[in-house]
């Protein structure tokens, strides 16, 4: 049995659209943070560190965007979450969630110029290809959750992230994504600063 505690919007919306996309029975928490349910002794029990998103496996506690992920790529390869066989295609997934987790992620608290300028580079890593490692994966789930929330939050101007706004398209017109999408407007966004 899968279970996913999230909070709508925040980095736990990836590992959502992936279960999603994959079509794998899970149950939902969501959590707030308004009312400082990641904070709470029967939360903190399972992760404590107090943070979304984590999936639950058969009861054990699996956190982390990039390795649940991972996780669900690899347990369900039907999904074609990530490229099969292939090593080289599979290290260009874990390359760009590194990048995204420890560059794309960070970068907002360090001023919006800072923010601009690592997601001009993100912009031109992703350059021309409609997909991170030349194909949908789990590096493109991960990129667009940061990107949504970037792009929504800090409304960069019409053509200024070019290969990143086209990817966001294609992404919105994933049906997973407007699932994702719709479920988590109808809880709420209670995302922090």
């Amino acid at each position: 049995m899968l279970v996913l505690y999230l909070a709508p919007g925040s980095s736990s919306m990836a590992p959502h659209i992936a279960l999603h996309e994959i079509g794998a029975p899970f149950e939902a928490r969501p959590l707030s943070f308004a009312k400082q349910e990641l904070r709470s002794p029967a939360y903190l029990a399972i992760n404590p560190e107090g943070k979304v998103p984590t999936l639950l496996i058969d009861g054990r506690a699996l956190t982390e965007v990039a390795a649940i992920l991972f996780y669900l790529a690899k347990r369900f390869p039907e999904a074609g979450l990530l490229p099969a066989g292939d090593i080289e295609a599979e290290a260009q997934a874990v390359s760009w969630m590194s990048f995204i987790a420890a560059t794309l992620h960070p970068a907002r608290r360090r001023g919006l110029e800072h923010a601009r300028a690592v997601y001009a580079l993100a912009d031109r890593r992703l350059g021309g290809r409609d997909w991170a490692i030349g194909r949908y994966s789990i590096a493109d789930i991960h990129l667009f959750r940061l990107y949504w929330r970037f792009r929504n939050s800090l409304n960069p101007a019409p053509g200024e992230f070019p290969a990143l706004e086209a990817h966001y398209q294609r992404m919105m017109a994933r049906p997973a994504v407007q699932k994702i999408c719709a479920i988590e407007a109808a809880i709420g966004y209670e995302l922090p600063a």
